[in-house]
């Protein structure tokens, strides 16, 4: 090994790296500090692993520890370890080039991207965090002496495809990096790294739960003026997602939840679990306790932190959860991830996907429990995040069955106290087939529906479902627990039994013979409206009510549509006429006696928008109904 300073280029593709990272691909430039203590942090980790299993490796590990040091004269910041070090050919092979298959696509990709945060990602694939330094430095300086050797080795480069290496003496075991600080930059993102507040707020949001002590020297006036120098520890080292729950107390888990949620209130429900095997990671989840301001913004935020031994990787890791629990809270520590592992990695990793259902799992089988244990709290989690809850339906099916469990409805038996889907089933009458439900803007609007009387008359429940998302999930579904969930608004109704049947038959039979003429006519005369006119058997006071075909779309969900800017065509719905209400037994009676026709079609037109009005309905043409009515009612005076 030659003493002298020798001088290298950098691998092509490494050189061209460094000229992208110069040029800002990394918004953020704060994650250069973060990955040099990731990697002081990889070192212990190292050092500590060997010492165990090469018990002739004479290396002292009772304090190990990363420091970081800084020059506000000379402009410069040193992270340093006591670890594992490196020898002249790993510094070469790990700094001086780039030993990454698919390096070359990862440029040709970088060139064409006009997005930096897309950038950013690309670059988070292939590990070159070291790299990142270069935008915050105009030279940058490595020392490093591996464990069990006597001399070390000196790196340094300008970043400008070129690197200087020889072999130094007398090196303390483990690795420093000093960055040689550009000027600061406001503008460009390039802030003062030699500022105490500023390392701290980095090692804060990064690096808090690394299992090591990151201390940095501080200097303190006192109150006489005197400067004393004392060694701080900047970051906690409390990963409670990586302690028992027995060692832990609930105000630890409460502080540390307001720290990660920025939330003013304790959480409503923790989830501290372990996966273990072949991908292995802890997770610290809460479930808050009341929803927050963005929770249906579509800019809000979604997903847990997710880490990497202890390493801040990213907030809102949308990755690891679905978005119908886009409010639950808290970290995710995976063992076997990148550093550098990106957005849209994440997405297609299979490890990451078997954790994510895990999790799910997880949460959703804790809200059971929930349910059972704790039924107050359980109100208080339906009430803030059930209508995000129930988004799940829609698309989760593999925990469908256990997102039915735990959905509450509000219903016709209890105006105040919602129902679970198996008590309404427990509560149905003998006979019945299906679980009735009907959808609208407001309970008083379902309630006061034509559809409902006779429901109401024959004493059946009714699910009410007012949410908007209750449109989509209810059709999707279409079942529970083998029984079909049908709409009181769609198809045909017969709530009699086969005996009050036998019984009615002759005077249904006697009725559709009465109006089958009617019928037919006011379906011509209705027919730009309406695709049938026929008689009703869920009618018992009003005169007329508008349903829709089994597998129609409703007329709200055709409208969440539309506001959604889909063109979706417009369905033609059924009109159903009372045949005992005095309304349409006097038109029958008038169309019979070959009335006036024209008097008649209004009659038609005002039945079928009365229809409407009577479900929340819109018409069409509200003027010529004001005047029709207004005409009507002046005849009367």
């Amino acid at each position: 090994m030659s003493n002298g300073v020798e001088t290298r280029e950098f691998q092509a593709e490494a050189r061209q790296l460094l000229q992208l990272m110069v040029h800002s691909i990394y918004s953020n430039k704060d994650v250069f500090l973060r990955e040099l203590v990731s990697n002081a942090s990889d070192a212990l980790d190292k050092l500590r692993l060997e010492s165990m299993v090469d018990k002739e490796l004479d290396v002292d590990t009772s304090d190990l520890h990363v420091a970081i040091e800084v020059d506000k004269e000379q402009r410069t910041l040193t992270v340093r370890d006591n670890g594992i070090g490196m020898s002249r050919d790993d510094v070469v092979t790990l700094i001086g080039t780039i030993a990454k298959s698919g390096t070359a696509e990862l440029l040709r990709k970088l060139r064409e991207s006009q997005d930096a945060s897309a950038s950013q990602d690309l670059i988070g694939q292939f590990g070159v965090g070291f790299y990142a330094t270069f935008m915050v430095a105009d030279r940058v300086e490595l020392v490093s002496r591996r464990a069990g050797e006597a001399g070390g080795t000196r790196w340094e480069s300008t970043g400008e495809g070129t690197y200087t290496i020889e072999a130094v003496d007398d090196v303390p075991q483990g690795t420093s990096v000093t960055v040689h600080l550009k000027p600061e930059d406001s503008e460009d993102n390039l802030f003062d790294y030699t500022a105490d507040w500023k390392i701290r707020e980095i090692v804060k949001r990064y690096s808090d739960f690394i299992a090591w002590p990151i201390r940095m020297a501080v200097e303190r006036t006192d109150a006489e003026g005197e400067a004393t120098t004392e060694v701080q520890t900047l970051n906690s080292m409390k990963a409670l997602w990586a302690r028992p729950r027995s060692e832990v107390d609930e105000a630890e888990y409460q502080e540390f939840y307001k720290h990660v949620s920025h939330d003013w209130a304790d959480p409503l429900e923790i989830i501290h679990m372990r996966g273990e095997g072949t991908f292995e990671y802890e997770a610290l989840l809460f479930l808050p306790s009341h929803a927050p301001f963005d929770l249906f913004a579509r800019e809000g935020r979604r997903g847990v932190q997710l880490y990497v031994k202890r390493v801040f990787i990213m907030d809102d890791c949308e990755a690891l959860m679905p978005d119908y629990l886009r409010f639950v809270k808290g970290v995710v520590d995976a063992h076997d991830l990148s550093l550098n592992i990106s957005r849209e990695i994440l997405q297609q990793d299979r490890q990451i996907r078997a954790v994510r259902r895990r999790l799910v799992k997880k949460v959703l089988s804790t809200v059971r429990t929930m349910m059972t244990e704790h039924p107050d709290r359980y109100r208080t989690f339906w009430t803030e995040f059930g209508r995000a809850v129930k988004e799940g339906l829609i698309d989760d099916t593999e925990n469908r069955d256990t997102l039915l469990e735990i959905t509450s409805l509000a219903s016709t038996r209890d105006e105040t106290e919602l129902t679970t889907l198996a008590q309404y089933v427990e509560r149905m009458k003998d006979g019945q087939a299906d679980i009735y439900y009907m959808t609208g803007e407001s309970r008083a609007m379902i309630e006061n529906s034509p559809h409902m009387e006779a429901f109401r008359a024959k004493g059946y429940e009714v699910l009410v479902l007012t949410d908007p998302v209750d449109e989509v999930w209810i059709e999707r579904v279409g079942e529970f627990d083998g029984r079909p969930l049908r709409s009181i608004a769609k198809g045909q109704v017969d709530l009699d039994t086969e005996e009050e049947k036998k019984t009615a038959e002759p005077e249904r039979e006697q009725q559709r013979k009465d109006f089958e003429s009617l019928l037919t006519w006011l379906g011509e005369q209705l027919s730009e409206q309406v695709k049938e006119v026929r008689l009703s058997s869920r009618l018992t006071t009003s005169p007329a009510c508008i349903v829709g075909d089994a597998y129609d779309m409703t007329p709200t969900l055709e409208k969440m549509y539309r506001a959604m800017g889909q063109d979706v065509p417009s369905v033609k719905r059924i009109l159903e006429l009372n045949p005992t209400h005095p309304l349409v037994t006097g038109l029958r009676t008038a169309y019979e006696q070959d009335g006036d026709k024209e008097v008649l079609t209004e009659t038609a037109e005002l039945l079928h928008g009365m229809a409407l009005l009577a479900e929340g309905g819109e018409l069409s043409d509200p003027a010529r109904f004001t005047r029709i009515l207004a005409d009507r009612l002046a005849r009367t005076l």
